[in-house]
């Protein structure tokens, strides 16, 4: 049978997809490898979400291309968000792939390379437990995706334009989805969304993550729980409640973007640095042994030499254990987009490692608080 290879880009959310088409064709009876260079067939699974990600994609397709030269009657398969929002362009830049599929169509994938065919719709596809899954990461852990797509509207956001509106996954599923993988020996679900802390919400449940915690730790079993990714605004007292269950991890991951009240404004997002440190202050006093993850955006448009300073000295004063910063990416069709670009890319990465370097000094005090003590670890 002919070999497949697989290059899966992007978050988790793609990564669950990657595994779903791995599954299809897993059951279809491919060979699954993972060396392009000895594969009938290389699939890539692209993101599109800021200019850094397209460029990984393009990348990758051209390598993909050189191995197609060099083994003649390889298949070359480009899937993914990159493929949904910019086939005819990628189509007049890459002309040699044989075939383009967007993010609708990943169940249909065995169909798609047997018969060079596709249905192309607009609706994201989402899988249920009974979609098949080839995991990839390691033995102990794995995510499970429980929704797709975003109702937020976020200024320099793409998500809802690629994904379109967030549509959950039934409870039931994610529940017997859940049960096979610890049958299986997985040791730690992470349910991955563009904002877990919404799921729900379309089902017309006003607590749906809390409520959906609350069925998974009551599961049988030694295993752990975390969810990414957290709103700020919809962390509930509820929630945190049931935060404070064994199985679920003192985890949150919740991107706060910006701290100055103008910056947030102009993002479209709604608690500003502070609001953002009481809110802080409330969550650590609930669980007094919460790791907190976020990530924020330097560069913005119009952002002042001031507004940064607020945001290094929100950064400061937070305390994060860790934190990620990305430099703005103008993405068209985005209503930041339409406020231009007046910051340099030099001052964005300027910007982006001075709080780093803080950010280093923070995160090394809070490791170093962990010497001479004792905690249980997933190896």
């Amino acid at each position: 049978m002919k070999k497949i290879a697989l290059v899966s880009l992007g978050c988790a959310k793609n990564l669950v997809d990657s595994e779903v088409m791995l599954g299809y064709l897993d059951h279809a009876g491919y060979t699954l490898i993972t060396q392009i260079e000895e594969a009938d067939t290389i699939i890539i699974n692209t993101c599109g979400f800021i200019l850094p990600a397209r460029l990984e994609a393009e990348e990758q397709i051209a390598h993909a291309l050189q191995v197609k030269q060099n083994k003649t009657g390889t298949q070359i398969v480009v899937t993914g968000c990159y493929a949904q929002t910019s086939e005819k362009e990628l189509r007049q830049q890459y002309p040699e792939v044989d075939l383009w599929t967007g993010i609708s169509d990943f169940h249909h994938i065995v169909e798609i390379i047997e018969r060079k065919t596709y249905s192309a719709h607009d609706k994201c596809f989402l899988y249920d437990h009974n979609s098949p899954r080839r995991l990839s990461t390691p033995a102990a852990w794995t995510y499970v995706k429980i929704s797709e797509g975003c109702s937020h509207k976020c200024s320099f956001c793409t998500i809802p334009r690629i994904k379109g509106p967030y549509r959950s996954r039934s409870p039931e599923s994610i529940v017997q989805e859940v049960t096979s993988l610890l049958a299986q020996g997985i040791k730690e679900i992470n349910l991955v969304s563009q904002d877990s802390t919404f799921y729900g919400r379309d089902l017309g449940k006003k607590e749906g993550l809390a409520d959906l915690l609350e069925d998974l730790t009551s599961l049988p079993g030694k295993f752990w729980i975390r969810f990414l990714y957290a709103y700020p605004e919809e962390i509930t007292t509820s929630l945190l409640d049931i935060m404070q269950v064994e199985k679920i991890c003192a985890y949150l991951d919740a991107p706060f973007q910006h701290s100055h009240p103008r910056i947030i404004r102009k993002m479209n997002r709604g608690m500003d640095g502070d609001r953002a440190l009481l809110f802080l202050q409330k969550i650590r006093k609930k669980l007094p042994d919460v790791v907190f993850r976020t990530t924020l955006i330097v560069g913005f448009p119009g952002e002042s030499q001031v507004e940064f300073e607020h945001l290094r000295d929100f950064v400061q004063a937070a305390r994060f254990e860790h934190l990620g910063v990305f430099t703005y990416s103008p993405e068209k069709e985005t209503p930041s987009f339409k406020m231009g670009d007046q910051i340099s890319e030099a001052e964005k990465e300027s910007r982006r490692r001075q709080i780093m370097e803080l950010q280093a000094q923070i995160s090394t005090e809070f490791s170093q608080k962990r010497l001479s003590t004792q905690i249980e670890v997933l190896l």
